[in-house]
């Protein structure tokens, strides 16, 4: 039997709550102003003792809403475990650590999480030394319960965050077994986008009067973010998402896939065209997962392409476009997809892919969920250089504006000391065009209006880089190394700190690949870097001889599979 939450009436703040002062502090650094109304509804009864049934999706203010009444009890430095949080996935567990390090950031309880994939030997140390909150995986947590190596017999409060993705990834006995070892007074915390039949059977054999709250959050959906779907055939899409990336004023963009093989090929062929991209997904090691997601949160990232599991945990407000290369395969899914934009009261952009065969699916979605899904086609060369110089035109207009203009002065005063009988006029175009050139920004329409030039295999196209002041880096490693084009990219972009708009084609052979970049670029490079760290080996880079396949000035998009036969004379 469960009790259901009542509303809150009225705008209220955290000060609400009777929580320690330090986490009050906490929050308003972090720029909490208002709960959220998963926040709202759960904190008082948690604080109270209550068990809880919360369901509310991904970016709804759940961890803040278990874990603000978490550490407010758990206390400090006790060198037991107190508090249990599992998650479905790693990522998750790990952001669920940060955000409560973040909140305790004046208190002292030792948070620590421990995840498959990871050494033992660094998580069997945090434990013997103590450890206040655990936040792990089930299938790692387990392990180390059987082991002996951790104690649950002291737990207060345990969470199960996620639990439908548990359910669906097969976690359920684990979780079943894991909440069996603690004891029978501790309080229990379900939190689940929806309830199965099997998370309701694990309700009722754990919890005690548990109070139901359930949040709406269609709002997510329909409010803040601009659903639209173009038609593509299955392959042209890779070459529609390079437009549409190009096209778009965004920011962060999260691209889906169904499978880890196609997340793959994604962004490999992303980061062929010299889109900055990576992959996020099953295959991948600890070390480059957390790398990913350390570039993604610091902004130095703007595509990432997932899998849904592997997404799970991503939650990072500045996401502004989420890209369904594949529908998914149920509405529950596209709306948690889509969720990921839109944080925060921000507004985001949602577009889907749509094979012709799926046209009927995308109308299915958007009868049910009540909400238009705007229809698109492909944008066109001339649609994104406008939308391309529009930026260009803001980010100067905003430069401007911000005021910070105190170090250009000296460049302005020799222009014009150096420039004499050029008005002002004339040399902000002249400078217009030097940062249009580095940015890659046509500033002018193609002569004519030409529909997408299409190919099934992997190309550089609509670059708007200039050829003639391209040259080839030579990097002595290729495919016999295992090395795919997301590698020297992205080895090339994190040390060098090169966008992507600027790094040109790229070549693998068997044991030599090449990159191109402007001969400024290039300079810059093999002047102050020298040698870049791919795959783990540290490799010299040198200035390529010119080689007769180098694209020449004119000559337009290369053929289909040109590359391969270009790697294969190599």
């Amino acid at each position: 039997m469960t009790d259901e939450a009542q509303p809150v009436e009225g705008p209220i703040g955290f000060d609400h709550f009777d929580l320690d002062e330090r986490l009050l502090r906490a929050v308003a650094k972090l720029g909490f102003e208002e709960p959220t109304p998963i926040q709202l509804a759960t904190i008082v009864p948690v604080l109270e003792g209550r068990d809880i049934i919360g369901r509310a999706r991904t970016g709804s203010g759940k961890t803040a809403a278990f874990g603000l009444p978490m550490l407010h009890r758990v206390r400090e430095g006790g060198g037991v475990v107190r508090g249990l949080i599992l998650a479905p996935t790693r990522e998750l567990a790990l952001q669920v650590t940060q955000a409560l390090r973040s909140y305790a950031l004046k208190m002292k309880p030792r948070i620590y999480a421990i995840y498959g994939g990871a050494p033992y030997d660094p998580q069997l140390r945090a434990l013997h030394d103590g450890v206040d909150i655990v936040v792990g995986t089930p299938g790692r947590v387990l392990d180390l319960l059987e082991r002996g190596s951790l104690d649950l017999s002291s737990v207060e409060t345990f969470v199960l965050d996620e639990g439908d993705e548990m359910l669906r990834m097969g976690f359920i006995e684990d979780v079943d077994a894991i909440l069996g070892a603690t004891p029978d007074n501790r309080q229990v915390m379900l939190f689940s986008a929806t309830m199965p039949q099997q998370m309701r059977a694990i309700a009722e054999a754990h919890l005690t009067d548990p109070l139901e709250i359930q949040v709406e959050d269609q709002a997510l959906t329909v409010d803040h973010i601009e659903q639209r779907w173009m038609c593509v055939p299955e392959r042209r899409k890779i070459d529609s998402l390079a437009r549409v990336l190009r096209g778009e004023p965004r920011s962060t963009a999260l691209v889906f896939c169904r499978t880890r093989r196609m997340c793959a090929q994604v962004a490999d062929d992303l980061a062929g065209r010299g889109i900055g991209a990576e992959a996020l997904h099953g295959d991948l090691n600890q070390g480059a997962r957390e790398r990913v997601l350390l570039r993604l949160r610091s902004g130095r990232l703007d595509v990432v392409v997932a899998t849904d599991v592997a997404s799970r945990g991503i939650d990072v407000q500045h996401i502004t476009h989420v890209i369904n290369v594949d529908l998914p395969s149920d509405i529950e899914s596209y709306v948690h997809r889509i969720g990921r934009t839109a944080r925060a009261g921000r507004k985001g952009v949602a577009i889907s892919l749509v094979t012709p065969r799926e046209r009927r699916r995308i109308r299915e979605m958007q009868r049910r969920l009540n909400t238009p899904i705007k229809e698109i086609g492909i944008p066109s060369d001339a649609t994104i250089g406008k939308q391309r110089r529009n930026r260009l035109i803001k980010q100067v207009l905003d430069t401007v504006e911000g005021g910070d203009l105190q170090h250009a002065w000296p460049i302005i005063d020799r222009l014009k000391s150096k420039g004499d009988g050029y008005d002002a006029a004339t040399l902000a175009a002249g400078l217009l065009t030097v940062l249009a050139e580095l940015e890659a920004v046509p500033l002018v329409d193609p002569p004519e209006e030409q529909k997408p030039r299409w190919s099934d295999g992997p190309k550089r196209t609509e670059r708007d880089f200039q050829s003639s002041n391209e040259v080839e880096i030579f990097i002595p490693v290729g495919r016999a190394h295992g090395v795919r084009p997301g590698d020297l990219v992205g080895a090339l972009a994190n040390e060098t700190g090169i966008p992507g708009a600027r790094i040109g084609r790229v070549s693998i052979a068997e044991r030599k690949s090449f990159i191109g970049l402007s001969r400024a670029d290039a300079e810059v490079v093999l002047k102050e870097y020298g040698a870049l760290e791919i795959r783990g080996v540290k490799c010299s880079l040198s200035l390529a001889k010119q080689r007769p396949n180098l694209r020449r000035p004119g000559r337009g998009n290369r053929r289909p599979g040109r590359r391969e036969r270009e790697s294969k004379k190599d």
